[in-house]
């Protein structure tokens, strides 16, 4: 299967650099001399190589993953009639993650293969709002996921109770949510996002691989910046304090069960361990990943002129994220777990079954 959708990947971008006429050949022997069909040009830069290869990688793992947590979930969902809070909040996360990859990452590497004009106005218009909304339920989706975590171990006062009553039944009104208000405070990307034109731009303004991001004037620069970056802290704040409850939480039940038999502290284990481990771990790769992406944002906001370099790593560090979450979801989820081994288990069955195919000729 991962093979199958590298190929397909590769195919893609061939064909689509066949079609725009920028498909880099490279040839040992002089292109002048040669009767080829496709066009020479001088071998592509390592930058851009480096790029294409680091965006690619990200969609090879983001893709396959994030979709087959997403379908694993709707299984469960379909054939269970149920499915946990906290695995519905884990397939949103997938969806969110997989609509990052699809409106960013993609983008950044056909660009780095030397696409030029593949987007118009109102086709960076929808990216760039797509990608901004679907960015920031990344943020506030991991966060409420911490959060929640965190409500589940609490101890059982009549006040945390209320709270974990509260917040299961209503995992998906807090989610609609989330997408209310980010939808909400982000209309400002449609109306400043435009495709690269040769003229010259304002200097308060974010080159986006195939669009920019034009704010105008300093103050609607600034304070936009500002928005997003309160927003993305107070997030991030409640991520790390929820986390650091649960790690307290564990470290004093972990002591708390020393004289009890390690066979029934093992047990004990496997039940409490597996989703608050899974929480932390996310959080830890958020906050490395998109504290990087948001200390890099404030400091662009002390520029003028911000360059395309700097909007590329922070684009590779924000999606980052999305490509590398799904494997903590899997490794950690037992659900997931269980139907990867009993599809290994059915396809071993298969090959045993079947035995080596061996051909005698004559």
């Amino acid at each position: 299967m991962a093979r199958s959708i590298v190929l397909t990947l590769c195919f893609i971008y061939i064909l689509l650099g066949v079609y725009h006429n920028n498909f880099y050949v490279f040839l040992s022997f002089n292109c002048d001399q040669t009767n080829v069909l496709l066009q020479c040009r001088e071998p592509m830069d390592p930058y851009l190589l480096l790029k294409a290869a680091g965006f690619l990688l990200l969609e090879i793992i983001g893709i396959p993953g994030n979709v087959f947590i997403m379908v694993q979930f709707t299984y469960f969902r379909i054939i269970e009639k149920k499915l946990l809070p906290t695995n519905i909040i884990l397939m949103v996360l997938a969806l969110v993650n997989l609509l990052v990859i699809l409106s960013r990452t993609i983008p950044q590497s056909i660009n780095a293969l030397g696409v030029e004009e593949l987007l118009d106005d109102t086709e960076c218009k929808f990216a760039i709002f797509i990608y901004r909304i679907n960015r920031a339920m990344c943020i506030c989706v991991t966060s409420f996921l911490s959060c929640y975590q965190c409500i589940l171990i609490a101890p059982n006062t009549k006040l945390w109770n209320y709270f974990k009553h509260t917040v299961t039944q209503n995992v998906v009104t807090i989610i609609f949510i989330f997408w209310i208000i980010n939808i909400t405070i982000y209309p400002y990307s449609i109306l400043n996002a435009h495709t690269q034109r040769n003229q010259t731009t304002s200097p308060y303004t974010l080159h986006l691989v195939y669009c920019d991001a034009d704010f105008l004037n300093y103050m609607a620069y600034i304070v936009n910046g500002a928005i997003y970056s309160i927003r993305d802290f107070i997030f991030v704040g409640l991520m790390v304090l929820a986390s650091s409850y649960i790690v307290f939480t564990l470290l004093t039940h972990e002591r708390s069960v020393k004289g009890i038999r390690s066979s029934d502290r093992t047990q004990r284990r496997s039940v409490e361990y597996r989703a608050s481990i899974a929480v932390i771990l996310l959080v830890t790769l958020y906050v490395l990943l998109y504290g990087l992406d948001n200390c890099m944002w404030i400091y662009t906001l002390t520029l003028s002129n911000v360059s395309p370099y700097m909007n590329e790593i922070r684009t590779f560090l924000a999606s980052s994220y999305s490509s590398l979450s799904p494997i903590v979801i899997v490794i950690t989820n037992p659900k997931l777990q269980q139907k990867l081994f009993t599809c290994k288990r059915e396809r071993n069955r298969n090959s045993e079954v079947n035995g080596p195919v061996y051909s005698i000729s004559k």
